[in-house]
């Protein structure tokens, strides 16, 4: 499968719903985004199953912002509308196709457990519970 470049306009066409999306935010001017690209389209040769996307931070300003990417190139991994890796710097290909494969055996179930858990604590934590009350009634 080619690579997707994404926009702000497709994004959650793309990223949204059941699968793994691999998405790398890279510039143009970035020497160590340049280096990776290869590497990024020749894992993805070998991963049909998996769609591999390129955000251009400079083409893509509001999408770079709406993940706080700071540091590119920055790699990104959605599975099933949920964000599972997201960290800066370019990957050789072994960790790029291992973080592929540790990605594909997540228990989404289980990962979806623990955000929900986790946005409830925040809810909790900023004085609201899930259900709309307040903590303090009752």
């Amino acid at each position: 499968m080619a690579t997707v470049e994404l926009t702000k306009e497709n994004f959650d066409e793309v990223v949204a719903g059941d699968g793994l999306t691999v998405i790398d935010f890279w510039a143009a001017w970035c020497g160590p985004c340049r280096q990776f690209a290869p590497t990024f389209e020749k894992v993805s040769e070998n991963e049909p199953d998996v769609v591999f996307a390129k955000v251009d931070t400079e083409a893509q300003p509001e999408l770079a912002a709406a993940f706080s990417i700071s540091s590119i190139p920055t790699i990104m991994l959605v599975r099933d509308n949920v964000m599972v890796y997201s960290q800066p710097g370019a990957l050789p290909e072994t960790a790029l196709v291992d973080l592929i494969s540790q990605a594909k055996g997540l228990d989404m179930d289980e990962v979806k457990r623990k955000v929900a858990e986790a946005q409830d604590e925040q809810a909790k934590a900023a004085g609201q519970s899930v259900n709309g009350d307040s903590p303090n009634e009752g």
